[in-house]
C-alpha cells in the first residue's frame, strides 16, 4: 500500500485561469485547448503547462497521458485501473489485491502448453474452491484443499511460470511491478523507446483475459506478505488510525491486503467478475512519458488497447460518515519504537479543504521552517515529529507523528504537536510563510518534472482521482492568492476536538494471526518451455539500440575559485536551481568525531542568528543546505533557487564559521543519540541488515560497534565538535556545482568561501578487516510472525573482470521475478514472498565481493526454504533458454541507459574509487555479448558454489527450528547491547 499523494489532475475543456508566473510575475491565462493530429486524433493540452501533456481519449473509452522528456531513450509506464480495494466484496476482501498478483500470471495465450486441456484442470480448481468457502467443517475444508492442491499441480503440467516476466525481462524493461490501493490498481513498466510495439502487444494480450494460473501457490505468496504487514509496526498504526477516521467507509474498514479469513477463503468466481466489471478501457487509463513521438505512438496505442472492448461501468456508492465532534483514542502494540499519530479527516480532492490543508500541512511541517521543524524538532523538544497529508476520491485526511524522548509519554508528544496547531490557530507565523512555502513547492514541482517516473505518477493520479490538469496547473497560484487570516479563519474552523489519536505503544500484539503451512506440492515452472505465444512474441524484431557511453573528461568541466580550490561543473539545461557541493575526501574513518561534529552543526546558530532565525532566513530564500559525513568523504551542499545562491552561501558560511556551541543543546543532542539506540534495538530490518550483517563481515572490530558510549558523548565539550566543523575548511577540499550560471557561483565562492591558502593533507584513515566467512549463525530473538535469513559469504578481492560476468549471473540466477532464486523459492514451492541471491562487487577497489542471499518466510516453512535455498545455492539449475533471455535482458538495458545531468559526476566519483577512470559499461557490455552459459557456470562454481557462508536469522524463538540451524554452523544468540556495543557502559545512565 502507499501513504502519500501526489495532487494532480487530467483535463476538462473551456476553462479559463489569469495566473501569475511565479519567476517573472507576468499574468499567464492557462485554459484547456482540443488539436488534432496527423493522424486525425484529438487530443487537449493545457496553455503554459510544464510538462507539456497531450490528453487523448480513443474511441472505447481509453485515456491516453502522454508527455515528452528525451533525457534518456526509455518510456515509463503505468497502465492505471480506476478500481481498488474500496469495491472488494464484503466477503472477499483484499480481492482487488489479489487480482493485481494473477493478472501477472498470463492468458489462454501466455503462459500455457495446451489451453484446452489445462483449462479443464483451471476449472475444477475454480469449483473445487468454491466448495471450500461454502464449507464449514475443517477436516472436510483441509480434504478440498488436498485436493485442489492435487489438481493444481497437474494443471502445473500446461502452464509456464513467469513468462510475462520473461517477456518484459527480454524487452530490457525495469522496475516491472504493480500496486493496488483503495480507489486503484497501476500496473507498471520501464521499457527501451525502440520495445514499445512489443510491450503494448504483449500488455494489450494481457488485459483482454483474466487465467487464475498457479492460484494456490500465489495465494500463498499473498499470505506472506500479508505477515510482513503484521510484522510491520507503522502498518498496523495506520491501519488502525484509519479505522477509527472512517468507521463506515472502505477507507477504515476494508484493508488493502485483506483479513486471513477471506484470503483462506478465496471464491475465483469473484476475482473474475472484479476483473470483468472493472477492467475495461472506460475505467483505464495509459500514462507514457519519455523518450517518444506524440502522434505515432498514440496510433500505436489505438491499435493495440483500442481494440478492446468498452462496457458500462457502476461504480458503487460508498457509505457516509458523520462528523467527528470528540477525540477518539486507540492503541496498538508492537515490538518496536513507541510513537503516536493525530489525524484529522478531511474533505477529499477537488475541495477547498486539499488547498488550505495544503498550506496548513506546510505551514506546520515542511522540514525546515514549519511550526514543528522549528519549535519541536530544532529545540529537540520531542525526538521526531512531522505531518502530511492525503487527499483521496470521497475523503482526505491530514495526520501528524511523533516519537518521544527518553522518559517522555506519547501523551506529552501528542499534547506538543497539538499545541503547534493552536499555534497555526492564532496565526503566530510569520506572513511571508506562505508565499514561502508557495516557492518551496514550485521547488519540489521542479524537480519532480525532471523525472519520467515522477511526472507519469502524477499523471495517473490526475486519473483515478478524476481531477481536472488544468487546476494543477493553476494550484499554486491559487494557493499563493490564500491570505493570512484565511487561513487562520480555515484553521481555526478545521481543527477542533475532531482528531483520532493513535498510540503505538511497545508490547505484544494480541491480535497476531497465525497461518499454517499448508505443505503445498512444489508445482512445474516448466523453464525449459514456452507457449506459442511468447515464440511469436520473441520472432517480433525492434530496431536494435545503440549504448551511449560518457566521455567523463568532457563532460565534467573544470575551473578553480580564487584561492585555487578546484571546482568541478555540469550544466542544469532543464531549470533554474542548482546544487553546490564542498566534498571533503575524508570521514569517520579518519577522525571518529567529525559525524558527530556535523550533525551538531544543524542544531545551532551563530552570535547574531539563533537556529530557528537561521532556518527562517534560508526557507526565505527557497535554498536548502545540508551537512553529512560518511566513513570516507564528508559534504556540504547547497540547492535551490540559482538567483539566490549568493545569498544562501553567505548564510551558509556564516553558520560554518560563527556557529556558536550551546551547551544545552548539546544534551539533548546525546539524549537523542541515546534513544535512537534504543530505538535501533527494537528495528528488525536495523538489526538484521545493519546489525548481524556488520558483525558478520568484521566482528568486533566494526565500524559499527567502534563508537562513543554515552556516558563518553556526555563529557565530550561542544566547543571541540563546533572546532571541527569550522577547522573543516583548512583541510583540502574540492567543489561541485550544477547549474546554469558557473561564473556567477564561481564569484558568489570567491566572496564568501575564504580559506587557507596552505590546505591540511587528511588524517590517516582507520582500516577495518573484513572477515572470513562460514560455519557461524548469529540469531536473534524477535516478536515477529515472519523468520528472516541472510547467508553471507566472503569472496575475492575486487576484480574488475567480474563485473561483466555477475552482473549477467544475477540477472539470470537471483534478481528479479523471472530469476531462477524467485521461480523456485516462490513460484514453484510457495516458501515466501521475498527470496533473492546475488553476487554483490564491492563499491572500493579494496575490499572484497561477498555472496548474499535473502529468504523472508513464516517460521514453519524455515526449514523448507533454507533447503532450497542452500540447493541452488551449490546447484544452479542450468537453463539455456532462460540464459538467452537473461543475456538479451540485460544487454538491452545496459543500451538503454544513460547517465545525465549531475549523476554524471556522481558516476565518475564511484568509478574512480574502483579505479576506473572512464565508462566501464562499454567493456562490461562487449563482454556480456561474448558470454555463454559456459561462462556462468564457470563462474558459479569459481565464486558461489561450495562457498563458507555465515548465517544471520532474525525471528521468534518459540518458533524457530534450532537443531535445523545447527546444521549450518555453530548458533551464536546474539544480544542486541553486544551487537552494537551498546552494552560498553549503561546507555542512558545518569
Amino acid at each position: 500500500m502507499k501513504y502519500f499523494t501526489i495532487f494532480m489532475v487530467c483535463i476538462v475543456a473551456s476553462t479559463f485561469y489569469n495566473c501569475k508566473d511565479n519567476t517573472n510575475n507576468k499574468t499567464m491565462t492557462l485554459k484547456t485547448e482540443k488539436h488534432t493530429d496527423s493522424n486525425g486524433f484529438s487530443y487537449e493540452t493545457v496553455t503554459n503547462d510544464p510538462t507539456g501533456l497531450r490528453l487523448y481519449t480513443l474511441d472505447n473509452g481509453l485515456k491516453v497521458y502522454l508527455s515528452q522528456n528525451t533525457d534518456e531513450p526509455k518510456i515509463q509506464t503505468f497502465i492505471a485501473v480506476r478500481a481498488g480495494s474500496n469495491y472488494d466484496p464484503k466477503q472477499s476482501t483484499g480481492l482487488a489485491h489479489y487480482l493485481e498478483h494473477m493478472v501477472f500470471k498470463g492468458t489462454d495465450k501466455i503462459g500455457t502448453l495446451d489451453w484446452e486441456k489445462e483449462k479443464v484442470f483451471l476449472d475444477s480448481i475454480s469449483n473445487l474452491y468454491e466448495q471450500h468457502r461454502a464449507e464449514q467443517d475443517p477436516e472436510k475444508k483441509l480434504e478440498i484443499f488436498r485436493q485442489i492442491d492435487k489438481v493444481s499441480f497437474e494443471a502445473s503440467q500446461y502452464a509456464v511460470a513467469n513468462e510475462y516476466d520473461k517477456m518484459t525481462s527480454s524487452i530490457g524493461a525495469t522496475d516491472t511491478n504493480a500496486h493496488t490501493w483503495y480507489e486503484e490498481t497501476v500496473y507498471k513498466n520501464k521499457i527501451p523507446t525502440n520495445e514499445l510495439d512489443k510491450w503494448l502487444i504483449l500488455e494489450k494480450e494481457r488485459f483482454s483475459k483474466l487465467v487464475l494460473r498457479l492460484f494456490h501457490t500465489e495465494l500463498e505468496a499473498v499470505f506472506e506478505e500479508f505477515n510482513r504487514g503484521q510484522d510491520n509496526d507503522m502498518r498496523k498504526r495506520h491501519a488502525a488510525m484509519l479505522e477509527n477516521l472512517f468507521p463506515n467507509h472502505p477507507y477504515g474498514q476494508q484493508q488493502t491486503i485483506g483479513t486471513a479469513e477471506h484470503l483462506k477463503n478465496p471464491s475465483l468466481v469473484d476475482i473474475n467478475n472484479y476483473f470483468n466489471k472493472y477492467y475495461v478501457p472506460n475505467n483505464m487509463a495509459m500514462v507514457l512519458v519519455g523518450d517518444l513521438d506524440f502522434d505515432s505512438t498514440i496510433s500505436k496505442v489505438n491499435e493495440t488497447f483500442g481494440k478492446l472492448e468498452r462496457k458500462d461501468v457502476e461504480h458503487p456508492t460508498l457509505p457516509k460518515e458523520n462528523p467527528i465532534t470528540t477525540p477518539i483514542e486507540t492503541e496498538v502494540f508492537g515490538p518496536t519504537a513507541e510513537n503516536v499519530s493525530i489525524a484529522f479527516r478531511s474533505q477529499g480532492v477537488n475541495t477547498k479543504d486539499e488547498k488550505m490543508v495544503t498550506l496548513c500541512n506546510m505551514i506546520l511541517s515542511n522540514g525546515n521552517a514549519g511550526l514543528i521543524d522549528l519549535n519541536l524538532n530544532k529545540k529537540q523538544l520531542v525526538q521526531s515529529a512531522g505531518s502530511y497529508q492525503t487527499f483521496l476520491n470521497d475523503y482526505g485526511y491530514q495526520a501528524f507523528s511523533g516519537s518521544p524522548k527518553e522518559g517522555q509519554s506519547l501523551e506529552e508528544v501528542k499534547d506538543l504537536i497539538l499545541g503547534q496547531i493552536e499555534k497555526l490557530k492564532k496565526g503566530e507565523f510569520d506572513e511571508w510563510m506562505i508565499q514561502a512555502v508557495v516557492n518551496d513547492l514550485k521547488k519540489s514541482q521542479l524537480r519532480s518534472f525532471e523525472n519520467s517516473t515522477a511526472l507519469a505518477t502524477a499523471y495517473y493520479n490526475a486519473f483515478i482521482h478524476h481531477e481536472n490538469w488544468i487546476d494543477k496547473v493553476a494550484f499554486l497560484d491559487e494557493l499563493k492568492a490564500v491570505t493570512k487570516q484565511e487561513l487562520v479563519d480555515f484553521a481555526n474552523s478545521f481543527y477542533k476536538n475532531n482528531y483520532v489519536v493513535t498510540y503505538k505503544r511497545k508490547g505484544l500484539d494480541n491480535n497476531i494471526v497465525k497461518v499454517s503451512n499448508p505443505g503445498i506440492t512444489p508445482v512445474n515452472v516448466n523453464r525449459d518451455k514456452a507457449s506459442e505465444f511468447i515464440k511469436y512474441f520473441n520472432n517480433i524484431k525492434s530496431e536494435p539500440l545503440k549504448p551511449v557511453y560518457i566521455d567523463y573528461k568532457s563532460e565534467i568541466k573544470e575551473t578553480k575559485t580564487a584561492n585555487g580550490i578546484k571546482v568541478s561543473y555540469i550544466e542544469n539545461k532543464i531549470n533554474d536551481l542548482f546544487n553546490l557541493n564542498f566534498i571533503f575526501d575524508m570521514g569517520s574513518d579518519n577522525d571518529k568525531k567529525l559525524a558527530l561534529a556535523i550533525d551538531y552543526l544543524k542544531l545551532l546558530g551563530t552570535n547574531d542568528l539563533s537556529a530557528e532565525e537561521l532556518n527562517k532566513e534560508f526557507y526565505k530564500l527557497g535554498i536548502d543546505y545540508s551537512v553529512n559525513s560518511t566513513i570516507e568523504k564528508t559534504y556540504v551542499r547547497l540547492s535551490g533557487l540559482t538567483e539566490n545562491l549568493p545569498e544562501g552561501l553567505k548564510l551558509l558560511e556564516q553558520l560554518w564559521s560563527q556557529a556558536k556551541p550551546d551547551q544545552d543543546v548539546y544534551n539533548k543532542y546525546v539524549e537523542s543519540i541515546a534513544k535512537d539506540r534504543q530505538n535501533n534495538k527494537a528495528d528488525k530490518e536495523t538489526i538484521l541488515k545493519t546489525g548481524l550483517v556488520s558483525y558478520a563481515k568484521y566482528g568486533e572490530d566494526s565500524r559499527l560497534r567502534n563508537i562513543y558510549s554515552i556516558n563518553e558523548l556526555k563529557n565530550i565539550n561542544p566547543k571541540e565538535l563546533v572546532d571541527i566543523a569550522k577547522n573543516l575548511k583548512d583541510f583540502k577540499q574540492r567543489v561541485f556545482y550544477y547549474g546554469n550560471d558557473i561564473d556567477g557561483a564561481v564569484e558568489a565562492l570567491n566572496t564568501h568561501h575564504k580559506v587557507s591558502n596552505n590546505l591540511k593533507e587528511y588524517p590517516v584513515a582507520k582500516q577495518y578487516t573484513n572477515l572470513e566467512t562460514g560455519g557461524n549463525v548469529y540469531f536473534v530473538d524477535y516478536d515477529m510472525v515472519q523468520s528472516e535469513i541472510l547467508f553471507l559469504s566472503k569472496g575475492e578481492p575486487f576484480k574488475p573482470e567480474n563485473l561483466a560476468t555477475s552482473t549477467l549471473f544475477n540477472s539470470y540466477f537471483g534478481s528479479g521475478l523471472s530469476s531462477i532464486v524467485f521461480q523456485e523459492i516462490r513460484e514453484s514451492k510457495s516458501l515466501a514472498y521475498s527470496a533473492w541471491a546475488n553476487y554483490a562487487t564491492a563499491t572500493r577497489q579494496e575490499d572484497p565481493d561477498y555472496t548474499m542471499a535473502y529468504v523472508g518466510t513464516q517460521a514453519n516453512k524455515l526449514t523448507q526454504a533454507v533447503d532450497a535455498m542452500l540447493d541452488l545455492m551449490n546447484n544452479m539449475p542450468e537453463a539455456e533458454e532462460q540464459f538467452t533471455a537473461a543475456k538479451e535482458a540485460t544487454l538491452k538495458k545496459l543500451a538503454a541507459q544513460r547517465i545525465t545531468k549531475a549523476n554524471i559526476f556522481w558516476n565518475y566519483e564511484n568509478l574512480q574509487k574502483l579505479g576506473f577512470d572512464n565508462d566501464n559499461r562499454k567493456a562490461i557490455y562487449e563482454a556480456i555479448e561474448k558470454m555463454t552459459m559456459d561462462d556462468i557456470k564457470t563462474f558459479f562454481n569459481e565464486n558461489i558454489k561450495g562457498q563458507n557462508y555465515n548465517v544471520m536469522v532474525i525471528g521468534n524463538k518459540k518458533d524457530i527450528d534450532f537443531k535445523a540451524l545447527e546444521k549450518l554452523g555453530t548458533v551464536k544468540q546474539m544480544d542486541i547491547d553486544y551487537l552494537f556495543n551498546y552494552n560498553k557502559l549503561d546507555e542512558l545512565k545518569d
